[in-house]
């Protein structure tokens, strides 16, 4: 597959995916995403999502680019390497020696036991950033007790504290819709990738970057600890409310559910203007937040009570733009929404054997100079060559392309 020349702000960057499922892929698709130049090197049988799907009747024969597959591997290249060989691990090296990032997100271990470590690798290419991702995290940064448990999105919610704080009140724990325990800590990795290759352009120091999937979604839920550190609580499902803000909760109306978040008094005094009922503005209860939160239950019977009785269309014409609210959007109306269109957050992509494109999200992250976007499909197995792509590599010069200063700071003054 020949990828459109990059123009985002990563251009130039030359990135080995080793991952594989889907946090590892979230990251360098994010990487892709911004102009890098990402080669994922998968054994022989391929990443074990190409599979997976969903796939479209009668596209697809080889079931190589299935919707999960090409969500987040799109943009990328392909090279088939069995890095359990000695040729295979020696290609590998050959590509480590002019890339600039590897991502990796195996079993702790996994890359020890095939001689590739990220000790090995760095004294084939010193300013190589070396970046993994894992349940747990690697011992380099801190060794954890569960350093071998194998780990997957819904173990990382529930024991990162997400699954504990999600649900009706008083119900069980829940696990998100998406799979944040995947998305979050792949989007981390990729932010830690990007500082390592500035401080590596500067300085030509490679460095190895580690982020555990049980400390992301830790970070995600950092109200639960400054609550329980302040007041010695310990958080439980609210639903859908918030327990600092009110209102701040998705409500049923008439014909579907809303999002309605007005904590201030000033947005307080817009809904109350819409209810008409100017007397809530001046009641004592709801005075202001704190008393609102204080009443949270008389809260949600008024406005819950105005809202069951109002079409949703009616409820956004009437408070969008003035209230932060918004309906509660399934697939088909994100999709018919003019805002995605807008924003190409609705972008197609070829589908092998169809002549009919797929649609996946696009790029959330936009530049004014150096443009984001999806740079084409995900890979067919093994689509590209690594003697090729070595060769365009060397050509295009040595990772960073950065001459650092001999005392290794380039600080200006």
């Amino acid at each position: 597959m020949t990828v459109p020349a990059a123009s985002g702000p990563l251009n130039g960057i030359k990135v080995l995916d080793l991952t594989s499922m889907l946090a590892g892929p979230f990251t360098t698709m994010l990487l892709a995403d911004l102009g890098a130049d990402v080669v994922k090197v998968e054994p022989p049988s391929g990443d074990r999502t190409r599979a997976l799907g969903p796939l479209r009747e009668g596209d697809d024969p080889e079931q190589a680019l299935g919707g999960y597959f090409q969500s987040v591997n799109r943009g990328k290249r392909s090279v088939v390497l069995d890095l359990k060989s000695e040729a295979g691990a020696a290609e590998f090296r050959q590509l480590v020696r002019v890339a600039d990032v590897v991502v990796e997100n195996f079993s702790s271990g996994v890359m020890e036991r095939l001689g590739l470590s990220y000790e090995e690798l760095a004294l084939v290419n010193p300013r190589l950033v070396y970046a993994a991702l894992r349940g747990f995290g690697d011992a380099r940064s801190g060794k954890s007790p569960y350093e071998t448990w194998p780990a997957f999105d819904v173990v990382a919610q529930a024991m990162g504290g997400f699954a504990g704080i999600t649900g009706p009140v008083g119900g069980p724990p829940s696990k998100a819709g998406p799979g944040i325990g995947d998305i979050f800590p792949g989007t981390l990795l990729a932010l830690a990738v990007l500082a390592a290759v500035r401080h590596a352009e500067r300085t030509g120091e490679g460095q190895f970057v580690d982020v555990a999937m049980y400390d992301a979604v830790l970070a995600l839920c950092e109200r639960i600890v400054y609550q329980h550190s302040y007041l010695g609580v310990v958080p439980r499902p609210m639903g859908n409310g918030h327990p600092l803000l009110a209102p701040f909760d998705i409500m049923q109306t008439l014909d579907g559910w809303i999002a309605v978040a007005a904590p201030s008094n000033n947005h307080w005094r817009i809904l109350a203007e819409a209810m008409d009922r100017p007397d809530l503005v001046d009641d004592p209860r709801f005075i202001d937040n704190g008393s609102r939160v204080a009443h949270v239950g008389e809260v949600r019977r008024i406005l819950g009570g105005w809202l069951a009785g109002q079409p949703t269309a009616a409820v956004v014409a009437a408070l969008g733009g003035r209230v932060p609210i918004g309906p509660v959007n399934d697939a088909a109306d994100i999709f018919s929404d003019e805002h995605v269109h807008l924003r190409e957050m609705l972008v197609e992509v070829e589908q092998p054997g169809s002549d009919t494109p797929v649609t996946i999200a696009g790029s959330p992250i936009k530049f004014s100079a150096t443009p984001s976007r999806v740079r084409g499909r995900g890979p067919k197995l093994g689509e590209d060559a690594v003697g090729p792509l070595l060769d365009e590599w060397a050509a295009s010069g040595l990772p960073h392309d950065a001459a650092p200063r001999a005392d290794g700071n380039d600080d200006a003054g």
